[in-house]
């Protein structure tokens, strides 16, 4: 084995907490960015034996990546392995020209610039910072730059959101002409002061998702955008000089490819297990501080389980899979009624068979395949 060619670097730090947001996250700490860089590389030099000489893809997720000191940035940017995709996630409010062309300079070749809306009513129930001009200058600064590969973040139902609200998103971020949309449902954890400020109004938009989730397919396969993940959408190669736009780190996740996660959080899937370390800010820094592995949570993976994480997320692509090596984790019955139901198909014509889900499936997505789970 080779080891891994995709890494994720898990970047806390925020300039203020979200809402509905329950990743691994810090608010401020601009004295601790410096440090806390150290530790991640360190982290790296630990499991560098890990990954492949050569990497694929390497994805610097958060928190706000961009709100990191500028300085502890550039040089986390600069130490990294080389990789033929090299993605940065950046809120709005954080990206100037100054930040833009040091994204650039160190090599950064596609931008993901997290929007979530361009209404202020709703940007302001989300605790986003960022209002729509400002949205627009951050992309417009990335462009100067020289990034010919953007993705731009929307979320739907939001408390108070409407259809016509979501329209005119929509029509705002084709509007910028981004190479790549993610569009997700908007996902509030029990329990947390989002659930307790908006539930009622949480459990009426629940019952428009797929309302929602339609409309949001059909506008962007209508302007021309490949929906080639239930929430992932990207221009086709045709429109592009021929560029395939997916999502390269994000695509390994959906196929199954083994990965390397460093940072505080940051999960690891290599083989048959599966590690995530502590969540504990401090007591990541203090282990790194020490050249020792942070505390990690350990799951050893049965083939049973790959498989079956293999079929939920390979049904989410519009590429078919192929059966052969997951057979075990399907219900035979189950597909063949999927199948008459106009929910899945099954190809067996040449070569080996192969399953995906219809446009109606895809859109029915998650309740499909888990009937079709053995």
């Amino acid at each position: 084995m080779s080891g891994p060619r995709h890494l994720y670097v898990h970047l806390p730090f925020c300039s203020s907490r979200c809402g509905y947001c329950d990743f691994v996250t810090a608010v401020g700490r601009p004295d601790e960015h410096a440090r806390y860089v150290e530790a991640l590389l360190e982290e790296l030099k630990l499991e560098r034996d890990l990954l492949a000489p050569e990497l694929e893809t390497v994805f610097l997720g958060g928190g706000t990546p961009t709100f990191t000191e500028p300085a502890a940035l550039e040089r986390l940017l600069d130490a990294l392995p080389p990789a033929a995709e090299l993605t940065v996630e950046a809120n709005p409010e954080t990206v100037t020209p100054e930040l833009a062309a040091l994204l650039r300079r160190a090599g950064v070749n596609r931008v993901s610039l997290g929007a979530q809306s361009f209404q202020p009513e709703l940007l302001a129930v989300l605790d986003r910072v960022a209002q729509p001009d400002t949205i627009r200058r951050a992309f417009y600064h990335l462009r100067d730059a020289g990034f010919g590969n953007i993705s731009l973040d929307l979320i739907y139902g939001i408390p108070g959101q409407s259809p016509s609200d979501l329209e005119a998103d929509l029509g705002e971020a084709l509007t910028l002409g981004p190479e790549h949309l993610s569009c997700y449902e908007l996902e509030a954890k029990p329990g947390t002061r989002f659930t307790h400020a908006h539930g009622a109004e949480l459990a009426r938009q629940a019952e428009a998702m797929e309302s929602y989730f339609e409309l949001v397919v059909d506008r962007l396969t209508d302007a021309g955008y490949r929906w080639y993940e239930t929430a992932n959408f990207c221009r086709v190669p045709e429109a592009v000089g021929g560029r395939d736009l997916r999502a390269r780190h994000n695509l390994a996740y959906w196929l199954g490819r083994d990965y390397l996660g460093v940072g505080v959080g940051a999960v690891s899937t290599i083989e048959n297990r599966r590690w995530r370390n502590t969540p504990r800010l401090r007591a990541y820094l203090d282990a790194l501080s020490r050249r020792q592995r942070p505390e990690r949570e350990l799951e050893v993976l049965s083939d049973a389980v790959r498989r079956e994480e293999r079929v939920m997320l390979g049904l989410r692509l519009d590429e078919p899979l192929v059966l052969g090596p997951v057979a075990a984790a399907v219900d035979d019955v189950a597909l063949e009624r999927m199948e008459s139901l106009g929910l899945a198909s099954v190809s067996r014509l040449a070569g080996p068979a192969t399953i995906s889900l219809t446009r109606r499936g895809r859109l029915l997505g998650g309740g499909v395949t888990a009937e079709i789970l053995a």
